[in-house]
């Protein structure tokens, strides 16, 4: 973006505002700061921030229908910054519409490098109609339906390839078992988690150089996958 992306922070704890705010402005960014709930749904219709990073823990308002709310509302990226770290908290609030979930206590180098994805997917997801995708050394080609690794074509089958796709689409981003299950297998499935253990596991065996060890697709136990954009080690 060429104007500062604002961010609207909500937290009613005055510790992490005062961390937080000058934190953010110092790397470039416009910063709005609310209280509670109801501080954060106002501030979002009167002025559409970029991103929100928004804490659970509201005084007014339980903070997971604070994000059904502004979603209701408003496609910008939330990041859920909770000290909440339970697996059924990070999927409800993941299930509900936030992009990301950071557990209290954090590093600041994390949530930063947090919000610069979840902005970076905003503009990509801007820019024109993607129809290949290149990831760490993975070149994924949406009309064709194929994937490369140089010039070699990884062979996948056709739920194969729609898991990859829609973990792609959400590039760094949790995809929970639940809407995988959804997108894949449809609404009937979503209490069959064992779908997605076997078709990832088949997934992996032809994409990671060590299937036991993997650097793409990454498990966020009990809770979802993510396709990584660099390589990373689990």
């Amino acid at each position: 973006m060429n104007r500062a992306s604002r961010i609207l922070l909500v937290d009613d704890e005055v510790v992490i505002q005062r961390a937080l705010a000058p934190l953010l402005r110092s790397h470039g960014y416009e910063v709005e700061v609310a209280g509670t709930g109801r501080e954060a749904l106002s501030a979002v219709a009167a002025r559409s921030p970029d991103l929100i990073v928004l804490d659970l823990g509201l005084p007014d308002l339980d903070g997971a229908e604070v994000c059904r709310r502004i979603r209701l509302e408003s496609k910008a990226p939330i990041v859920v910054l909770s000290a909440r770290g339970g697996e059924a908290d990070k999927v409800a609030a993941l299930d509900i519409g936030a992009d990301d979930y950071v557990t209290k206590p954090f590093g600041s180098e994390e949530l930063l490098a947090r919000i610069r994805v979840a902005l970076r997917r905003v503009e990509d997801a801007a820019g024109p109609e993607v129809e290949r995708m290149a990831v760490a050394d993975l070149v994924i080609d949406y009309n064709r339906r194929r994937v490369l690794r140089g010039d070699e074509e990884i062979r996948l089958t056709p739920k194969e390839f729609e898991l990859l796709a829609l973990l792609a689409h959400n590039l760094d981003r949790v995809v929970t078992h639940r809407t995988i299950l959804k997108t894949i297998w449809g609404g009937n499935a979503v209490e069959q988690p064992e779908h997605i253990w076997v078709l990832m596991a088949q997934l992996r065996k032809k994409i990671e150089p060590d299937p036991g060890n993997p650097r793409y697709l990454l498990s966020e136990p009990f809770v979802g996958y993510r396709l990584v954009s660099t390589l990373e080690s689990t």
